[in-house]
C-alpha cells in the first residue's frame, strides 16, 4: 500500500455477546494490520452485553493500547444503532465496518481501502462469493432479500447484508442511521452522492466457531419495512408531497365518487341514511385528507427527529473526547 494516498482509518465494530470472540477478534485485527502504513484506530461498541463482553473488551483497551477504544451503550440498542455510535466516534479519513464474529476476515481491510482511495470512490463493499451460512435461515433468505433491494434502489450490489464495508468518512457522517438501515447505507449515501462513486469486491467469509448468531429469520420483517422508508426516501424525500398527495387523491376521489353517486340518488328521492356505503364515502374522504396531511408530517418530523444531531438513538458511556492527533496506532 505504499502508494495509497495517506489517511488515517478508523474501524468500527458492533459487538452484543461476543465475549468468546473479543480476544480472537482483536488478535485478528492487529494482525491484519501489522504493517499497515498508515494511522488507525479500532472502535468496538459494546451493544449493552451481559456476558462479560465489556469486561474482555476493557481489558484489551488496556492491554493493547489507546487506539483500541471500546464503546458501552447503556442497553441493546441493536447492530444500526451501535454502528452509528461507533460512526460518531470515529476520526479517521477512511471509517472501515465489520462484524466482530470472525466470520469477516480483517485480513480484507487493506484492500477495501486501497481500492476507495485509489480509485476515488466514497465506498468499498464487500462481496461474500463464498458465504459460510446456514442455507435455509441465512443464505436463501439474503438472495431473495437482495434482489429486491436491488429492484427497488437500482443499485447493483450482489451482498448488501455484507458488514465488511469502506467508506470515505466524510460522505458516511452525512448520513443517519437507525431503524434496521445499516443493511441499507449504499442506498441512503446515494441519497447524499453518485453511486458511480460506489463499487464491490469479494471478500473472505468464515463460519463462525464462537458464539451464537444474533440474527434470525424474524429480522425479515423488519428489514420489508425499513426498505420501505428507503425507497419513499429515495424517491420522495425531496417532495414528500408528491407521495402522500398522490395517495390522499385516490382515495379521497374514491370517496368523492361514493358520496357523489349517493347524492344523486338522494335527488331522486332514495333513503341513503342507512346504506353502509355512506360510511364508506365518509371515510375515504376522511381518510384522504389525513393522507394529505399527517402523514406527510410524520414522516418529516421523524427525519427532522435524527438529523438534527441533537437526539441519538443510542446512549453510551460518557467518556473525553480524543484530540485527533491522539490514541493512534502509529505506522511501523
Amino acid at each position: 500500500m505504499t502508494d495509497t494516498p495517506a489517511h488515517r482509518l478508523s474501524i468500527v465494530v458492533p459487538m452484543y455477546n461476543e465475549v468468546d470472540n473479543v480476544e480472537p477478534f482483536v488478535t485478528a485485527v492487529h494482525q491484519a494490520l501489522d504493517r499497515y502504513p498508515f494511522e488507525w484506530e479500532l472502535i468496538i461498541v459494546n451493544d449493552g452485553s451481559r456476558d462479560g463482553t465489556q469486561k474482555a473488551l476493557d481489558e484489551q483497551a488496556h492491554l493493547r493500547g489507546p487506539h483500541v477504544r471500546p464503546i458501552h451503550l447503556w442497553r441493546n440498542f441493536r447492530q444500526t444503532a451501535a454502528m452509528q455510535a461507533g460512526i460518531d466516534a470515529a476520526r479517521g479519513d477512511v471509517i472501515v465496518t465489520l462484524d466482530g464474529d470472525l466470520q469477516n476476515d480483517p485480513i480484507d481491510i487493506p484492500k477495501l481501502v486501497d481500492k476507495l482511495l485509489k480509485e476515488d470512490l466514497d465506498l468499498v463493499a464487500g462481496w461474500r462469493q463464498n458465504r459460510q451460512d446456514g442455507m435455509f435461515l441465512r443464505k436463501i433468505p439474503s438472495k431473495i432479500a437482495n434482489r429486491l433491494i436491488r429492484k427497488i434502489t437500482q443499485l447493483e450490489f450482489q451482498d448488501l447484508g455484507c458488514s465488511l464495508k469502506a467508506y470515505r468518512a466524510s460522505v458516511l457522517k452525512r448520513v443517519s442511521l437507525y431503524g434496521e438501515m445499516h443493511r441499507f447505507i449504499p442506498a441512503w449515501m446515494a441519497t447524499v452522492t453518485s453511486p458511480a462513486r460506489m463499487s464491490e469486491i469479494p471478500v473472505s467469509h468464515h463460519a463462525r466457531t464462537r458464539g451464537e448468531s444474533k440474527y434470525g429469520i424474524s429480522r425479515t420483517l423488519r428489514v420489508v419495512l425499513d426498505l420501505l422508508a428507503v425507497n419513499f426516501f429515495l424517491r420522495f424525500s425531496g417532495r414528500p408531497g408528491h407521495f402522500f398527495g398522490g395517495v390522499g387523491l385516490g382515495v379521497g376521489m374514491i370517496g368523492g365518487l361514493i358520496l357523489s353517486y349517493l347524492a344523486v340518488l338522494k335527488i331522486l328521492g332514495q333513503n341513503i341514511g342507512g346504506r353502509p356505503l355512506l360510511w364508506l364515502g365518509f371515510f375515504c374522504v376522511l381518510g384522504g385528507l389525513q393522507f394529505l396531511t399527517t402523514g406527510v408530517l410524520a414522516e418529516l418530523l421523524i427525519r427532522i427527529y435524527y438529523d438534527r444531531g441533537e437526539v441519538a438513538p443510542y446512549h453510551t458511556s460518557d467518556k473525553p473526547e480524543l484530540p485527533t492527533d491522539q490514541a493512534w496506532h502509529h505506522a511501523p
